[in-house]
């Protein structure tokens, strides 16, 4: 048995809330970053009643948790990136905002505003939050078409509208935006942009309606990637090979939509 040390794997943060039933949120993040080789840690900001037929309740935390989960894991463990999800309030939003203005890291922020089943996980007060003080914090926002409505008010419905979304989210300050087409007829689209240069990224659709976990998924995955020194281009790329990936293989759980597989790769 070998019993030399081992190298520390990268540490990845998420800082979002739970879903009982597995496929996203924290323990989707987990389950990415563990696919990916890092070491995944968790700030839990909210537990939910969720299924494969959607939230059945939800139950923040308060900020004080909430600092001192983050506290007590970036003080002592350190990270290479932090990963955002659902934030709930205004509240947890400037809290989590505050804490990333004094973390030296790559940050991905994933806005999240709905569910799968269109269940609301972030209150309509928390949106200005969102906007002016979690967005200016981020290395990579990862919008999808309805989140890019809600924070711009920029309605998508073709590809030609995805630079006027990605120049709306980019005016609240993230260095990034990943403008997310999922929601489009057609090949599986997403636009990643600095401003100044363009990345199209195209995966073909899978008939599977299985695709609980999806946008946590892809978060956490770009964030892995991060924290293994990937430039921001190359880690969207491989995040998105990743979840096309998971999508392909997603499996029917209970009696709604089941989640994707985060381990797809080793099965």
């Amino acid at each position: 048995m070998d019993i030399r040390p081992r190298a520390v794997p990268p540490r990845v943060l998420t800082v979002a809330g739970s879903d009982s039933g597995g496929g996203a949120g924290i323990q989707a993040d987990l389950k990415t970053m563990l696919a990916h080789g890092v070491h995944g840690m968790s700030v839990l900001t909210a537990v939910t009643a969720q299924n494969s037929l959607g939230v059945q309740g939800a139950w923040e935390l308060p900020a004080e948790a909430v600092r001192a989960q983050y506290r007590s894991v970036v003080d002592d463990i350190g990270v290479q990136a932090v990963k955002t999800g659902m934030l709930a309030s205004a509240e947890l939003v400037e809290t989590v905002a505050e804490l990333l203005a004094d973390t030296d890291a790559p940050v991905v922020v994933d806005p999240v505003g709905v569910s799968k089943h269109g269940d609301p996980l972030l209150a309509a007060s928390a949106l200005e939050s969102v906007r002016t003080k979690l967005l200016p914090a981020a290395t990579v926002a990862t919008p999808n078409l309805d989140e890019v409505a809600q924070l711009t008010g920029v309605v998508v419905d073709g590809e030609a509208g995805m630079r006027r979304a990605a120049d709306a989210v980019l005016a609240f300050g993230p260095r990034w935006a990943l403008i997310k087409g999922g929601h489009l007829a057609g090949d599986a689209v997403d636009l990643l942009t600095d401003g100044s240069e363009e990345h199209w990224l195209r995966a073909p659709r899978h008939d599977n309606r299985h695709t609980h976990g999806t946008g946590c998924t892809l978060a956490s995955a770009v964030a892995a990637s991060l924290a293994q020194g990937m430039a921001v281009p190359e880690a969207v790329r491989a995040a998105k090979e990743y979840v096309t990936g998971a999508i392909a293989a997603g499996f029917a759980l209970g009696g709604g939509i089941g989640p994707v597989d985060h381990a797809w790769r080793h099965r």
